[in-house]
């Protein structure tokens, strides 16, 4: 199950994670962002226990979305050690995310 990130909650969850982490920006009124949902639930169930998988929506949280510059959705970032290290922006398929995240537990 995918989590559900905040701004109040993002610091601990994915900046201070040991565990690379997939953060999707996403919003209730995105098309793509809901092609995309599924998918990054389903790379959470994959991934649990080896990397943190969740969402954060951006009407709720514009905090964390202006820090790290989302100016479209879906934008997934890939963090590791509380730094991002890859992008994907768009509705992109699966194997793509599942490419980036296996770069990130290499």
């Amino acid at each position: 199950m995918a989590l559900e990130f905040t701004d109040s909650n993002f610091e601990e969850l994915v900046l201070k994670s040991d565990k690379p982490v997939v953060v999707d920006f996403w919003a209730e009124w995105c098309g793509p962002c809901r092609m995309v949902g599924p998918v990054v639930q389903e790379l959470a169930a994959e991934y649990e226990g080896k990397a943190v998988i969740g969402k954060l929506n951006v009407d709720n949280n514009p905090g964390i979305s202006m820090k790290y510059g989302i100016r479209s959705i879906p934008t997934i970032l890939f963090f590791k050690n509380g730094q991002v290290v890859d992008r994907s922006v768009g509705a992109v398929p699966k194997a793509q995310l599942n490419q980036k995240l296996q770069g990130q537990l290499a």
